[in-house]
């Protein structure tokens, strides 16, 4: 994947130089010490990938900078601000109506940050703009932002006595939180804290590598077999050379077919899910498989980082596999807490990683309200099957 290439205004260079080194091993920074050299130059034409600022959010300076960027200069990078304090839901209303993007802390969120920009810089290029232009349906999202908090308002004060007891329940069966937060990439590759009980062992995210040889979405081809005397199994069995054919690094020649498989093989599944999986507690697997583990991101609903249909948000491991072109078009519909996925084949064994890639992108294309209210209706019986999910 090409560099991505940012702008970086900070006042003080000296006290930003420690992030610079960790933000320049994976992007290409232009510095900035000058607010009015960096406007000087996107008003001749450079562009950027997106605009960093670092600034005291108590300065009017950095501020005024993002407001001259998307108010008088309309740029169309996104501008992104980092602070290492919090800020209050009021100092961040405020940021954002300057046309800040958003707002990571440098020393937290560098790995966040530099995904979503990779992620957004596909939807500035050509072909990313063609195919969300092609979609041509004309969305009501008012109305499905309605609905969202209507049924996510109703749905928490009916649940609550629910919510009690399920939270006595993991408390009875295992120490650790009731709740359990992740951070998730959701619509337009948004990162947020997705929250849901916990179904899990407390050291569950650890144990993830030592389990994903069981991952129901691992191709089953072998990347050390597959390139075998330099041509591959089909060419070998039959005798014949490969047609298409490539140059390794060692100088031997394989073919181009299964040199790709076997990348591909070798860089891992964009989802992870794994199939009877040892880590959840056994209360866990009943959640689970109702869904009641989902219920808590009824309140990222009303926060607006979820819808009640969509697409499911992904964790960042798994959605900076696919930011090409081809996939990242899931990512302009809204993420949810059910959605085509599940009451197509949700947890079924025989499900393809291209088959939940193409069902995430035709919701992307056709969602309106009309469909999301025919796959609420499929949702319940969904919950009532008996595949471990």
């Amino acid at each position: 994947m090409m560099r991505k290439q940012v702008a970086f205004f900070s006042p003080d260079m000296q006290e930003a130089s420690e992030f610079l080194l960790e933000l320049e091993r994976a992007l290409d920074v232009q510095q900035f010490s000058n607010a009015q050299h960096l406007l000087n130059s996107l008003s001749q034409g450079v562009s950027y990938d997106a605009v960093l600022i670092s600034a005291d959010p108590a300065s009017t300076m950095g501020l005024n900078l993002a407001r001259s960027l998307s108010k008088e200069l309309k740029i169309q990078s996104p501008v992104f601000w980092l602070a290492n304090c919090p800020f209050s839901p009021t100092l961040q209303r405020v940021f954002l109506e300057a046309g800040v993007k958003d707002i990571f802390n440098p020393g937290t969120d560098l790995e966040k940050l530099i995904t979503r920009i990779n992620f957004l810089s596909h939807q500035q290029n050509g072909s990313m703009g063609q195919q969300n232009r092609g979609l041509g349906v004309k969305r009501n999202l008012a109305g499905k932002r309605a609905f969202d908090v209507i049924v996510a308002s109703l749905a928490l004060i009916c649940l609550s006595p629910l919510f009690l007891i399920v939270a006595l329940l993991i408390k009875m069966e295992s120490k650790g939180p009731v709740f359990y937060y992740s951070y998730r990439v959701g619509t337009g590759y948004k990162i947020f804290k997705f929250w849901k009980f916990r179904s899990m062992r407390q050291d569950a995210e650890h144990l993830l590598e030592s389990y994903k040889g069981q991952n129901q979405y691992q191709s089953g081809e072998n990347p050390a077999l597959v390139l075998a005397g330099g041509l591959c199994a089909a060419c070998a069995e039959s005798g014949n050379e490969c047609l298409n054919k490539l140059i390794d690094a060692q100088g031997k020649t394989i073919c181009e077919k299964q040199y790709q498989i076997a990348k591909k093989a070798s860089s891992g599944s964009a989802f992870i899910k794994i199939a009877n999986d040892p880590r959840i507690t056994k209360l866990g697997t009943f959640l689970r498989n109702t869904s009641i583990d989902e219920l808590p991101q009824l309140y990222n609903v009303l926060r607006g980082d979820m819808s009640i249909v969509g697409n499911r948000p992904l964790p960042l491991y798994e959605a900076e596999k696919i930011t090409t072109d081809q996939f990242a078009a899931r990512f302009i519909a809204p993420a949810g807490i059910t959605g085509l996925w599940q009451v197509s084949k949700r947890g079924m064994q025989d499900m393809s990683e291209d088959e939940r890639k193409a069902l995430d992108i035709k919701y992307a294309e056709e969602y309106s309200l009309r469909k999301d209210a025919m796959i609420i209706l499929k949702t319940l019986p969904a919950l009532f099957q008996k595949q471990n999910v």
